[in-house]
């Protein structure tokens, strides 16, 4: 079984240049969907939890993609059913509109609205955000302060948000670290405490 997974992991790796747009996010769906399983296991939600974040944050792309288009690029993140949007809007009515959508599906407790109104992000942008959220991720890991995957990192236009059930040292730990990494221009805190 190993030996198989790790055969598809390869050859998914090796033929990933050669997919469309749509073809790479189903690919890399289900490369990521390996590691879901041992993510679940030590998150501090409960698996019925993570799995309803997962279908709010379906849903809520899927109403943002049917009114909007490609005229917004937005990201819907849902933690404990605690929904943070970010990304960018044309239109100060397009970004509440959009919190609205997110707001009203179904089991969704509170919408942190973090859009912009703006031109659609880059490329290059995106990039680095991605390069900036595997940065701290990495260096949450190098400083052994807290169990890395009890908090959260989205990164978009160099502001880290970061999302979690945490205890207060953990989250100030997360913050100091976040904060301190290079590239980082702000770090917003998203957290729900347990003490």
């Amino acid at each position: 079984m190993v030996n198989s997974t790790r055969k598809l992991l390869l050859l998914l790796l090796l033929t990933l240049p050669f997919f469309s747009g749509c073809a790479l996010l189903i690919a890399t769906g289900v490369v990521s969907g390996v590691g879901t399983g041992v993510a679940m296991s030590q998150d501090r939600r409960t698996s019925g939890m993570f799995i309803e974040d997962e279908g709010i944050e379906s849903r809520s792309t899927g109403r943002i993609s049917e009114k909007f288009g490609t005229n917004t690029h937005i990201n819907v993140t849902s933690f404990n059913r605690n929904v943070l949007l970010t990304g960018e809007a044309p239109t100060e009515a397009a970004r509440q509109e959009v919190e609205r959508l997110a707001a009203n599906v179904e089991h969704v407790r509170n919408v942190t609205n973090e859009i912009t109104v703006s031109d659609i992000s880059s490329f290059a942008s995106r990039s680095n955000d991605t390069l900036l959220t595997s940065k701290v991720k990495s260096r949450f890991m190098d400083s052994g302060k807290f169990q890395i995957n009890h908090v959260k990192v989205v990164t978009e236009n160099g502001v880290v948000y970061l999302l979690g059930l945490v205890k207060r040292t953990e989250a100030e730990s997360a913050v100091g670290i976040a904060r301190s990494t290079s590239g980082v221009k702000k770090v917003v805190k998203v957290f729900e405490y347990m003490d």
